[in-house]
């Protein structure tokens, strides 16, 4: 019986733990590509993943604080502009959102549909 009891709150931890990562919170606004390239030039706009991916290939204009360093540099991000973040699929971004919004106060929280790896506009290489 008690093997039974573990068994259902594993899975119930691990159900909770893949719902906290891929639920979109209300807070976080999803953009289309179309969307995204309309207000990015007015945003700050961060790459949240790692610095040889960043390196890898970019959008163009963007700043790169991956999700690794968020907490460290929480402050780089002004909470009185919009955000703009994208990630390589999307989880990325949700995570990075649900920091800033916890520990910066910030409102105004997009990022892009399906990340960079959906991208089709300009992106910089270094």
């Amino acid at each position: 019986m008690a093997d039974y009891i573990l068994i259902a709150l594993l899975i119930a931890l691990i159900i909770y733990f893949l719902f906290r990562r891929f639920y979109t919170p209300r807070y976080l606004k999803t953009l289309s590509q179309e969307d995204f390239k309309k207000g990015y030039r007015k945003a700050q706009l961060i790459d949240v993943r790692e610095q040889r991916e960043y390196e890898g290939g970019h959008i163009l204009g963007s700043r790169n604080i991956p999700l690794s360093q968020m907490r460290q540099r929480l402050n780089e991000i002004r909470t009185d502009q919009p955000v703009y973040l994208y990630c390589q699929s999307g989880a990325r971004s949700r995570q990075a959102a649900r920091v800033i919004k916890k520990k910066r106060g910030a409102e105004n929280l997009h990022h892009l549909k399906g990340g960079f790896k959906k991208w089709e506009g300009k992106i910089k290489k270094k």
